[in-house]
């Protein structure tokens, strides 16, 4: 996977649910909002949450920051720590 800003190389793998390559310090998949972090093999076959916090896969929000890949979740991004109104 490539840095869309400098085209560095960057090390990722392919997410378990969709396919798509994330970089390997990601928590959640850009593409389908997978859980990474989670371990597989505990995964059950209903796609509308993906761990046992009940986070709901289909109504997930983006991260307000428009270069980062977080989500927002409990009212603040997982990545940059941003809260759901854009300010830190």
């Amino acid at each position: 996977m490539k840095c869309p800003h400098c085209d560095k190389e960057l090390p990722g793998s392919p997410c378990p649910e969709c396919g798509t390559v994330v970089p390997d310090s990601a928590n959640y998949c850009m593409e389908c909002g997978f859980f990474l972090r989670q371990k597989t093999d505990d995964r059950t076959d209903d796609d509308s949450t993906d761990d046992d916090s009940g986070f709901d896969l289909k109504s997930r929000v983006l991260c307000p920051d428009g270069t980062c890949t977080g989500i927002i979740v409990n009212g603040k991004c997982t990545e940059c720590g941003k809260k759901a109104s854009g300010k830190k």
